[in-house]
């Protein structure tokens, strides 16, 4: 992750048409996954593979961009008003706005609310969150028509005083975000729209950010921007814990038609810094055709209102699928942050998760660290929404050759009985680069001593440790401050850290992750590189941090398989 931007796109752009794997390889008679053999017999089988990263050549494709303000598997509202929904809502009178509640009615698809005088309503509903990351969508059917109010609330409530709202006035044509504590509203954020029913208002939270969105047809469209700052902070799971998804309506007269409301965990406006989920000793995790990866899904802002999640990979369609969120509490305090950029090992020796992860969940400009975690394997961490207890891994960086102020991008496997963990040292921001450390042989991968960096680079990260081959190396890529004769470049290291090459791969943005997955197919070995662009999502108004594609490369298959498949 850096600061530094990629060349600016226009937003809401459409991605070019994907080559479709087929499409590329079909020449070769090699499309179509084939099946995996399994089992220890098929480990036996499987000859070996012979390959190094210079015999690969890597070409795109796949580009696809997961835009979703509401992850589609952690919906905790959903609610069409087919019948008699009403008394699943407590009905609020919000202060802050003149008016008693008006009369809600909710049938044949619709709920309405109205009322012949001035009358303001926020139904609370029961859905909360584990983390302020939430979405509420309102599918707004029709207004009242008064002249003078006419609006369509979407947000968080704890009560009829307090409540974080999103709103448009089709009376005034104007969107805004209303911040009401014990009965005292301030408006945070206004901007002038001209919004038509039917059309979807969005509320967005992440982290201390909050958007309102409108969707007319074409997709989210951001409209303004507020923090919370230090009037209310929702990463305390104590203040959090009484909000709840809220929407409704206020105006002079008149009825207000919804036809539709969900709410949950909010998704992501990109994803970007891949990383392979795996078992000790580098084998991919795949099951049932699909490969499991972390990536960081991109927030409202910058790298702070991103956070973590587990999605799947199908290694036949590449569609994406995200089975899990992950959130995190450290430094002892209860704050519930979205740490991102790590890594997620499958301990089998010692059932045992190992989870690591950089700090950027409250990045303010002066630290990052790798903080970690352990799991028992029985704990499905790779499902449902989790909030997890870090502390700091101790690094060797005294021994590195100048002052550091952060790490990041950890990958950690086992070799040979020895802990290897990658990882990016930072001397100050943003100039940093790739360094390795291990463990003695029988160590835990919390004991490490320095095995070597490069720093004669200055804006390298993104870390990988990939065996070809059976040999091991560091993978890593070079930025656009790096000197014009290495810009663009993959990198490749031995494990003593001495360069061996560079990988012979496109470089979509300005520093995209190598994350490379050997696939084993009927004694071959598929070779995927999965990594992200630099395209922002209205970067006007939202800031840099809200990329990217994620764009798949393929390069020849080869003889031999590298990491049998499990199980």
């Amino acid at each position: 992750m850096t600061l530094s931007p990629a060349t600016p796109t226009t937003p809401h752009a459409a991605p070019p048409p994907a080559l479709g794997r087929r499409a590329l390889l079909g020449a070769t008679g090699l499309g179509g996954l084939a099946v995996l053999a399994t089992g220890p017999e098929a480990a036996a089988a499987a000859p070996r593979s012979r390959v190094s990263p210079f015999d690969l050549d890597f070409e795109v494709v796949d580009r696809q961009r997961r835009l979703d303000l509401l992850a589609e598997r952690f919906v905790t509202l959903r609610d069409s008003f087919t019948g008699s929904s009403t008394r699943a809502y407590a009905v609020l009178a919000p202060r802050g706005s003149a008016g008693t509640t008006g009369t809600v009615r909710s049938g044949g698809g619709e709920l309405r609310i109205g009322g012949a005088g001035a009358h303001a309503t926020l139904l609370r509903s029961d859905a909360r969150q584990e983390a302020p990351y939430a979405a509420v969508l309102v599918d707004v059917a029709s207004f009242s028509g008064d002249g003078t109010r006419d609006r369509v609330l979407a947000g968080l409530a704890k009560g009829a005083e307090d409540h974080l709202l999103a709103w448009y006035d089709r009376a005034t044509g104007t969107v805004g975000i209303d911040l009401t504590l014990g009965g005292t509203t301030e408006t945070l954020a206004s901007a002038e729209a001209d919004l038509a029913a039917p059309f979807e208002l969005g509320f967005a939270l992440t982290s201390t950010t909050v958007v309102a969105f409108a969707d007319t047809g074409s997709g989210p469209d951001p409209i303004v921007k507020a923090t919370l700052d230090e009037r209310l902070d929702l990463r305390d799971p104590a203040a959090l814990r009484d909000w709840r998804s809220s929407f409704g309506a206020e105006s002079g007269s008149g009825t207000v038609v919804l036809d539709r409301v969900r709410a949950g965990y909010f998704g992501q406006l990109g994803l970007r810094d891949p990383h392979l989920v795996t078992h000790a000793d580098g084998t991919p995790y795949i099951k049932d055709g699909k490969a499991y990866l972390t990536f960081t899904q991109a927030g409202l802002a910058f790298f702070e209102t991103a956070h973590w999640g587990v999605w799947t990979l199908d290694l036949e369609t590449y569609r994406l699928e995200q089975v899990a969120n992950l959130f995190f509490q450290r430094d002892g305090k209860d704050l519930v942050l979205g740490d991102h950029a790590g890594h997620l090992v499958l301990d089998d020796a010692n059932r045992r998760w190992i989870v690591t992860t950089s700090t950027w969940g409250d990045f303010a400009g002066d630290s990052v660290e790798i903080n970690y975690t352990t799991l028992r394997s029985s704990v499905d961490v790779l499902r449902g929404v989790h909030v997890l207890r870090t502390r700091r891994l101790r690094l060797p960086t005294a021994d590195l050759p100048s002052a550091a102020v952060g790490q990041w991008d950890p990958h950690v496997v086992r070799i040979q009985g020895r802990w290897y963990v990658a990882f990016v040292n930072a001397r100050r921001f943003f100039d940093f680069y790739p360094a390795l450390a291990r463990s003695p042989r029988g160590g835990d991968f919390t004991e490490l001593s320095l095995v070597g960096a490069d720093a004669s680079k200055v804006e390298t990260e993104g870390t990988v440790l990939q065996r070809f081959g059976g040999r091991w190396y560091v993978l890593a890529s070079n930025g656009d401050a790096s000197p014009p004769e290495i810009r663009g470049q993959y990198p490749v290291y031995d494990l003593a850290m001495e360069q061996v090459g560079t990988l012979d791969a496109p470089h979509p943005t300005n520093i995209p992750w190598p994350m490379i997955i050997p696939v084993a197919e009927r004694g071959r070995t598929r070779w995927l590189l999965v990594t992200f662009n630099g395209t922002q999502y209205d970067e006007p108004l939202l800031g840099y941090g809200t990329h990217g594609d994620v764009v798949v490369m393929e390069a020849q298959r080869t003889k031999g398989v590298e990491f049998p498949p499990r199980r």
